[in-house]
């Protein structure tokens, strides 16, 4: 992932400081906001009004400099804007006309790739993708080659690429294509005799059932292990839910027929594809706690943590997985808790999640790889949903009322600081397409603080839509204390600050949906408007916490919390 640096100072002179810089360029110190574009070492200015939307200024880095959209991401100060529709105002201190940003990209390689057999094709696929994923995207888009693609091999003026080898390792200085060869590979075959195994060599000058007769017994002790997974169970009395079971099984599948992880460059932590056994589609996602965003092995290159908060405000480093599995224990049927192994998809279909460790070379290991278990991997293993896109990649207009409300829903009970569009998936099932949208990506769930709480959904139409009698229902069954002890049953306990917001949010979406309120209006009372505004839900702790005495239990002061709430409440009725 390359940086552009987008430098909004106070202090001008620190970034432009030599002579007749803005003179050349024509600008005014008057001007409300200037931004530079830092890239590959070159300044290129941009101005900006502070009632710009952070959606425009993307499109105008796009039109000047090329980078899509959804590639960008801005920074600023460390926090990414709460959304595109917020001001460039809003990013900052009022009193600054100058802002400090950083847009990251996820820049594109053009690949020309070559058969034996003369055909070419070209593929644009990200930098920071490996060899293994361009072979995928070959069998999506060839799939006339002969034989499976992953029998073949991939070459670069004629050294066989490695399947991890990334992408931005073969880009050389001036060249804008990488051309590369594809082979058919040897086959390796093994079949057993009497305790050890006959292994075969297919000679890849003849054709697929000819053999070069190199053969050789070797003994199951030969083949060293390379890789290890198994559950993290930490309460031998919850019976797994067999879809669970049968993600680990299909996880560990892939990896015994070699088809090791494929890092992703989406996100800002260390995620990993896991493969079927064919190595053709993906079945789960991993997320180790220690690659992480701003964790100690993070493979982006991020700065660590100092104090141990988390890109979100309110969330601490290397507790993502713990949340992506709660929010997944949470996100119960309608019938109620998964107390049995029963297969029925949660409410908002958040997908089957859960704790495993993993130990492969493929993994971020800075310090170095040996299979040893100091180098295994603890984090959330999550099944991987086939899907045709994000929402980022379409326009809301055509997602159903009850696929936005469903999600709406567990947003706000989660208190959910990092849902964007480009963390819901969108399938389509039946024969008629229906579009259903699935919700993935719940790191920054369960803050203890709503400082940074951010729902994309927010501003689309159907969020302005009152629920349904069955939403209203599943709502009106919600129970705060009995989720944190089912938290506590599959064995996390969850800090008393985080359980206070748990309790308050679900409050605030209990209490809305049952005076009327539509996701947007209780949306807007736990977001905030602005980086620096706080939101309602802010203001009606902060009174409480003004009124009751340092002595007060956390049960007084929920109460507390609740009667204020109601007041506001009544009067956004009233509005």
């Amino acid at each position: 992932m390359s940086i552009a640096s987008v430098a909004l100072s106070p202090a001008l002179e620190e970034v432009v400081n030599f002579p007749g810089f803005i003179g050349r360029f024509g600008l005014d110190l008057d001007d409300p906001i200037l931004i530079f574009l830092s890239i590959s070492g070159s300044l290129s200015p941009l101005r900006v009004m502070e009632s710009d939307l952070i959606a425009s200024v993307k499109l105008r880095i796009q039109s000047i400099k090329g980078f899509f959209v959804k590639k960008q991401k801005l920074d600023y100060d460390g926090r990414e804007p709460a959304r595109n529709d917020s001001q460039v105002r809003d990013c900052g201190p009022a009193d600054e006309r100058l802002l400090h940003l950083v847009i990251r990209l996820s820049d594109l390689q053009a690949i020309s790739v070559k058969t034996f057999g003369g055909k070419e094709f070209e593929l644009f696929v990200e930098r920071s993708r490996n060899v293994g994923y361009v072979k995928q995207k070959i069998a999506l888009r060839e799939s006339e080659l002969v034989g499976n693609t992953w029998d073949h091999e991939l070459t670069l003026d004629g050294e066989e690429l490695d399947d991890q080898r990334l992408i931005t390792d073969l880009c050389k200085d001036g060249e804008s294509v990488i051309h590369l060869l594809i082979r058919k590979s040897a086959k390796v075959r093994a079949k057993p005799v009497g305790k050890d195994f006959e292994v075969s060599i297919e000679n890849v000058t003849q054709n697929d059932n000819s053999v070069d007769g190199r053969r050789r017994l070797i003994s199951p002790q030969e083949t060293p292990k390379d890789f290890f997974l198994e559950p993290v169970v930490l309460n031998r009395e919850i019976e797994l839910p067999s879809l669970v079971n049968e993600l680990i099984s299909s996880t560990i599948e892939g990896l015994e027929k070699g088809n090791g992880p494929i890092k992703t460059s989406d996100g800002s932590g260390g995620a990993y594809f896991m493969q079927d056994p064919s190595g053709n589609k993906y079945v789960s996602v991993f997320k180790p706690i220690d690659e992480e965003p701003l964790a100690v092995n993070n493979p982006h290159g991020q700065r660590v943590s100092v104090d141990g908060e988390g890109l979100k405000k309110g969330t601490q480093v290397g507790e993502g997985a713990f949340r992506e599995v709660a929010a997944y224990i949470l996100d119960y049927p309608v019938t109620g808790t998964r107390t049995s192994p029963r297969d029925q998809p949660g409410f908002a279909g958040v997908p089957p999640t859960t704790m495993v460790k993993c130990l492969h070379k493929d993994f971020n290991h800075p310090n170095g790889y040996s299979f040893s278990p100091e180098n295994t991997k603890i984090g959330s293993l999550q099944m991987f949903v086939s899907n045709v896109g994000t929402c980022e990649d379409m326009g809301y207009g055509v997602f159903p009322v009850e696929q936005v409300h469903k999600i709406s829903v567990l947003d706000i009970r989660l208190a959910n600081a990092d849902r964007h569009s480009g963390n819901i998936l969108v399938s389509r099932e039946g024969n008629d397409g229906q579009i259903v949208l699935t919700p993935i990506d719940h790191g920054y769930c369960f803050p203890n603080k709503f400082e940074d709480c951010t729902f994309e959904w927010l501003y689309w139409p159907q969020a302005k839509e009152p629920y349904s009698s069955e939403t209203l229902e599943y709502i009106e069954s919600l129970d705060p204390e009995e989720d944190i002890e089912l938290l506590r049953l599959h064995g996390w306990e969850i800090p008393p600050s985080c359980a206070r917001v748990f309790r308050i949010s679900t409050m605030l979406l209990k209490k809305g949906a049952a005076k009327g309120l539509t996701p947007f209006a209780i949306g807007s009372i736990m977001c905030r408007v602005t980086l620096e505004k706080e939101s309602v839900i802010e203001q009606i702790i902060n009174d409480a916490e003004a009124i009751v005495l340092p002595e007060t239990t956390e049960e007084e002061f929920i109460g507390t919390v609740s009667a204020i709430m109601d007041c506001y409440l009544d009067q956004y009725s009233r509005n």
